[in-house]
C-alpha cells in the first residue's frame, strides 16, 4: 500500500473526529437549546441584546426590550450568553 494513501486516509480521519463529530454536537445543543426556551425567559441575542421573552413562534421570538418590542429568529439567540446569565437565578432557585 503507498503511503500517501495511509496518509490521505489519516488526514480523513483527523478531520471527521475533530472537526465534523464536535460541530454536529454544538448544533444538536443548539437546537434543545431552542426548544426548551419558554415565555418569561430573560435572553441575549448574538448582536448582544438583552430582552425577556414575550411570545414564542415555531422559528422567531417576540422578546421585549426596553426599547419596545422586537421579533428575532430564534437562531439569533445566543445559547452560551443566555446560559450564563441565567445561571445565577437557577442557582439561587435550589
Amino acid at each position: 500500500m503507498d503511503p500517501n494513501f495511509l496518509m490521505i486516509g489519516l488526514m480523513l480521519v483527523f478531520i471527521v473526529f475533530f472537526m465534523i463529530l464536535p460541530q454536529r454536537n454544538r448544533m444538536k445543543k443548539e437546537k434543545e437549546f431552542e426548544k426548551s426556551l419558554k415565555v418569561g425567559e430573560k435572553i441575549i441575542t448574538k448582536s448582544g441584546i438583552h430582552g425577556k421573552i414575550a411570545e414564542l413562534n415555531e422559528t422567531t421570538v417576540v422578546i421585549e426590550t426596553m426599547a419596545g418590542k422586537l421579533l428575532i429568529e430564534k437562531v439569533a439567540i445566543s445559547m452560551e450568553m443566555t446560559t450564563k446569565l441565567n445561571a445565577p437565578a437557577n442557582a439561587a432557585k435550589k
